[in-house]
């Protein structure tokens, strides 16, 4: 299958918004968390205050104000029970009575998350629950320069073009940040492996958003090659990992994720090439067994029937069955049942 992840990041993201090494982002949101101040208030006690050029300031017990950015003003009407999108068409002064009436009256006392920052301007980057467990993005970074390098010299670096070797520039680039989110995509393309008749590279992302945007995740694959346009063309054995936000998720962000990266790294071709083989060795007692357990009975012959078609004789292996399930991903239409197919075969390595 092709994923179009980095294809739709490359072709919405502004120049700003784009990075030409993992030591630039790493600095930039090293600098960002240095200005920045989480704390809990009531949100009996947070009140927004309409400025001057239909702007609007949200103010605490210490009589201060921060201006909302986009992102912490849908949050904060999104706390009032309020629509933000029409607020945002509103006056200033309306908009703020009504996100006040829902914090002050329509709902009941409860304390508030906020993340403040003084970086030029003094912002309000998101407004969450008070439990919620921020991954910050600075610790992301350092640990992928740590464990790849600056992303752009080495042997994990942003991907070239076909496979051919780029000189990174804000074009090509797949380090990508903006006020809400972060997004890097690397790959090893020098050291290739053989899969079944294909040679295969290595490639991983990594996204987050410290402000309540989306989840943290780490998504590992292989892949054949990537285009101008940042398709990964040929991609199979997704796998992928997910930290909700919770108040566990910076301590689990520790203990999970920060050994992945770290075994991922160091990881050469030939455990890859092992697993491989491990799963062409592991003879499967029962095949319907099997393949109902994990996929359910109604997938038992619609597997079966992909693998006799691409392969001219019936599933043996549990390599035979990745083989068969990533055959049967390439026909589902929609990208997020694909995705997840193709990542429970690449499972199937693991196992």
């Amino acid at each position: 299958m092709n994923l179009m992840t980095a294809n739709k990041q490359w072709a919405s993201r502004p120049s700003d918004e784009r990075f030409t090494s993992l030591d630039l982002m790493s600095e930039h949101f090293r600098t960002i968390r240095a200005n920045s101040r989480a704390l809990v208030a009531s949100s009996k006690q947070l009140r927004l205050q309409p400025e001057d050029n239909n702007a609007l300031a949200l103010y605490g017990a210490n009589g201060v104000g921060y201006e909302p950015t986009h992102w912490s003003f849908g949050q904060l009407a999104t706390l009032a029970e309020a629509p933000a999108g029409c607020l945002r068409t509103l006056p200033s002064p309306m908009a703020a009575d009504c996100i006040n009436f829902g914090l002050q009256c329509k709902r009941q006392i409860e304390d508030v998350g906020i993340l403040l920052c003084k970086n030029g301007k003094s912002e309000v980057r998101a407004a969450t629950g008070p439990r919620y467990g921020r991954i910050w993005n600075s610790d992301i970074t350092d640990s992928l320069v740590s464990r790849f390098g600056d992303g752009v010299s080495g042997q994990w670096r942003v991907p070239g073009e076909f496979g051919v070797r780029v000189d990174v520039n804000k074009q090509n680039t797949t380090l990508y940040a903006s006020d809400r989110d972060m997004f890097v995509f690397l790959a090893d393309e020098e050291n290739r492996i053989e899969v079944a008749g294909r040679t295969l590279a290595r490639g991983f992302f990594v996204w987050n958003s410290e402000v309540g945007a989306t989840t943290f995740g780490l998504g590992t694959f292989l892949f054949d090659y990537v285009c101008c346009n940042r398709i990964i063309w040929g991609a199979t054995q997704y796998s992928e990992l997910k930290l909700r936000h919770t108040a566990s998720a910076p301590d689990r962000f520790l203990a999970e994720v920060t050994p992945a990266l770290q075994s991922y790294a160091a990881s050469s071709t030939h455990n890859i090439v092992e697993a491989i083989e491990n799963a062409r060795a592991d003879r499967l007692a029962d095949v319907d067994e099997f393949l109902a357990k994990r996929y359910g009975p109604r997938m038992v012959q619609a597997i079966k029937a992909v693998h006799a078609l691409e392969e001219n004789r019936p599933i043996e292996t549990r390599w035979d069955v990745v083989v068969a399930v990533t055959a049967k991903a390439r026909g589902i239409e929609h990208q997020d049942a694909r995705v997840d197919l193709e990542r429970n075969a690449g499972d199937l390595l693991n196992n």
